[in-house]
């Protein structure tokens, strides 16, 4: 089954510890059904020094969480919607539910 959310949808977290935060989204694994969104979930990593001039530091970065703990942000009225699909002109392209905007 195809995902329907795309890498640079705005989104918004339903449930979990980041829940009620919105964000972009910066990558998509349809694979795993996951997606990493920019801001939520961020996990502390530890970077080991690679030079002689260069320290060690931690550094905080976005994980991976599962696509069905977020929804898509209506453009319209701002609030969370599901994505439906329609074909216009033989192209098929992406409709939000609630207000029934075309989405690119």
């Amino acid at each position: 089954m195809k995902m329907k959310l795309k890498k640079g949808d705005n989104v918004i977290v339903v449930s979990g510890k980041d829940k009620g935060k919105t964000g972009t989204i910066l990558a998509v694994f349809p694979d795993t059904n996951q997606v990493v969104i920019d801001g939520v979930g961020m996990v502390k990593r530890h970077i080991r020094k690679s030079g002689p001039k260069q320290s060690g530091r931690i550094v905080e970065r976005p994980r991976a969480i599962d696509a069905s703990n977020v929804m898509f942000v209506d453009p319209k009225d701002k609030k969370p919607t599901r994505i439906g699909r329609k074909t216009e002109d033989g192209k098929i392209v992406r409709v939000t539910k609630k207000s029934g905007t075309t989405l690119k």
